[in-house]
Order: structure tokens, then sequence, then C-alpha cells
């Protein structure tokens, strides 16, 4: 049988499996890697730990019809006997048996890093995302993260922002319209169109659920030389990602927080554990034994009011009213001022009108 005739079994009992783990491992452990047999098998129910109609089920997947959607939607499988496989997910414990890929194959060879962190994001979290996988990607490392909204989104723009390359691992199917969570599917085909990947071990179709996250993350540091935890609760998925960056003997790095703050009771809880204090993408890419130049981005004013918001924004994030009411100008100028200083990457908006000198 050929690779491409055994990749439309694999897929086929993949959808049947329901993104359970170590499934298809198992199965291939059993049936000696013949899943067209195994497809076959009045065993196959008993081997697949899920809860339907099996027979019914079964009767409504054809392995060749399945295999054109993927076709259809450029959608490649490779598995963990492919060459193509990321080695460095290969020795984690669980490892993926199948990968869905779209974009880049070549991408999953490169260096890559984690970052992750909450959804529930702070005017801290939107400014130091940005700036430390600025850093990052200057580095050369691709990064990874798991496209949610939050601390994922902002990683993922902020390698694309600079030019860098970007992967996102996802809890559901890499289809357009499985992809969770919808409002990021643009980004998800931003991060195709400037050379990054989208992967998941989840067949197209397969809806995200309250476990195929958390099982997803293990891929996510699986991948990484490394991963960041920018803020984190103590329970939370971004957490559940540092731990098993911790069991896959992967380097660990949080952003400290306010010991009030709860998006920083996690990362402070594992920088008192060993993780490593990160205040700058050099402290990161320095254990590497990657060195960048340090100079500070000079940024400079085109005109009176550009001159003005500059003076003000030299510390913590600024609301647009605070601005207004300090250089004493009116509304429709500073607006529009900011509108083209963010264009020039002069000023960033960490949203709910506040903004920060661009560093």
């Amino acid at each position: 049988m050929t690779i491409k005739a055994e990749l439309k079994y694999i897929h086929a009992i993949n959808i049947l499996a329901t993104a359970k783990i170590d499934a298809l491992q198992n199965i291939s452990d059993h049936f000696g890697g013949d899943f067209q047999k195994a497809f076959n098998s009045p065993e196959l129910a008993r081997l697949l730990p899920i809860d339907l109609d099996f027979a019914k089920a079964k009767r409504v997947i054809d392995p060749e019809k399945e295999w054109k959607k993927l076709e259809k939607e450029k959608i490649e499988v490779i598995t963990i006997l492919d060459k193509a496989y990321p080695k460095t997910l290969k020795h984690i414990p669980h490892p993926p048996f199948v990968l869905y890929i779209r974009g880049s194959k070549e991408i999953l060879k490169s260096k890559c890093f984690g970052v992750v962190g909450t959804r529930a994001l702070t005017d801290y979290g939107r400014r130091a995302t940005p700036d430390i996988v600025r850093d990052i990607v200057r580095g050369g490392l691709t990064i990874v993260s798991g496209l949610a909204t939050g601390i994922d989104t902002l990683a993922h723009k902020a390698a694309i922002d600079n030019s860098g390359k970007t992967i996102a691992v996802l809890g559901c199917g890499p289809d357009d319209q499985t992809i969770f969570p919808q409002q990021n599917l643009r980004l998800a085909h931003k991060i195709l169109e400037t050379g990054g990947a989208i992967i998941s071990e989840y067949a197209p179709g397969t809806q995200g659920r309250a476990f195929t996250f958390p099982q997803r993350n293990r891929i996510i540091s699986g991948l990484s030389l490394g991963v960041l935890v920018v803020e984190a609760d103590i329970k939370s998925g971004a957490m559940i990602t540092a731990y098993d960056a911790v069991d896959q003997n992967r380097d660990l790095f949080c952003v400290p927080g306010s010991i009030y703050g709860k998006t920083s009771q996690g990362t402070n809880l594992m920088i008192q554990k060993g993780a490593k204090l990160v205040t700058t993408g050099h402290d990161i890419l320095e254990e590497y034994e990657i060195y960048l130049d340090k100079k500070e981005i000079k940024i400079k004013a085109d005109n009176p009011v550009e001159e003005k918001i500059l003076a003000i924004l030299t510390g913590e994030p600024v609301g647009v009213d605070d601005i207004i009411r300090r250089t004493m100008l009116d509304a429709a100028q500073i607006n529009g001022a900011l509108v083209l200083m963010e264009m020039n990457k002069k000023v960033r908006s960490l949203g709910n009108n506040k903004f920060v000198r661009y560093s």
C-alpha cells in the first residue's frame, strides 16, 4: 500500500477517534501499522474510546471522499513516522500520532519558541508581549502559540508585524469552518500569507472541547526550545503549558507581575519554582547564545502636536482624555495624530483608549 493510501485510512480513523489522545498510536500497535485493516476490522470499535453509534458513524465515512476534502482545502497530513515530523515533538510524552498542516511544512524544522498567556490580559500584558516577541523574532526564532484571544493573539501579531514567522497550534480542526475562535480567522489567514503554519492533531471539522485545548498545549511546548508565559492565573491554560514545558524538559521563562494581580499569580509562582524571570527578549535569547544590538529605538516627532504627545508618553500607559487635558489641544487633533503615530510606529495602542510610546 502506498503512503498516501495509508494516510487516507489514518485520517478516516482519526475522524472516528474524535480527538482522543493516543487512540491512533494504540490502533497502530494493535494492527501492526495496517490502518486499512484496522478500518475494516470489527475490533476497531473496541479500540476507540468513544461514545457513539460506531456502525452508523463508520457508514458515513468514505476514506477517499474525506481525503479529497483535505486536498481541496490544501491541508497536508504527516504522521510520527514521517521525516517531516518535528524531532522535538517526537520525544515528548504522548506525542500526536498525526498532524494536519496548513501553510509551510518546512517551518516545523525551524527553531521555535512558545509564547502563551491569559485571555484576560491587562495593559501590562498588552505592552510586554509585543516588546518581548519583537526581540525573539529578531533573534531568528519562530513564535509558537495557540491562536486564542489575549496574549496568544498578540504574540502571533507581533511576530508578523516584525517580519517573523509564527505557528498556531489549534485545539480544534484546522479548517476555516472549525477554527476557534472565529474572530481570529483573519489572523489565521495572515499567518499563512506570511509563511507561517496552522497545525492540529485534530481532523477538520473537529470542534474544540473542554479537553482538547489543554491537550494541544503539550504540542506548543513540545515544538519549542522554551516557553514564555507573559500573564497567567494560577489555574489557566497557560499554566498547563508551563507545566508541560517542565515535564518535557523545556526552558521556562516568565514575566513577573504585581503581587496583587490575579494574572500574575501563575507567573510569579513559576518564578519561585525556578522559571527564569524575563524583562526583555534579550533575557531569553541570551540563554541560546543569541546576542542582539540593544540600541534604543529613537522616535522623532514630525510636528508640534506629536512632540507634545511624545513628551507625555514616557512612562506608564496614558488615556486619550488625559493626553488631551495635558496637551491642551482639541480631541480631533490628538485623535488624528495618534492614528498616524501608531501607523508610523511611534506609539502603541493598548486598547481602551490607552497609549504608550513605541519601544
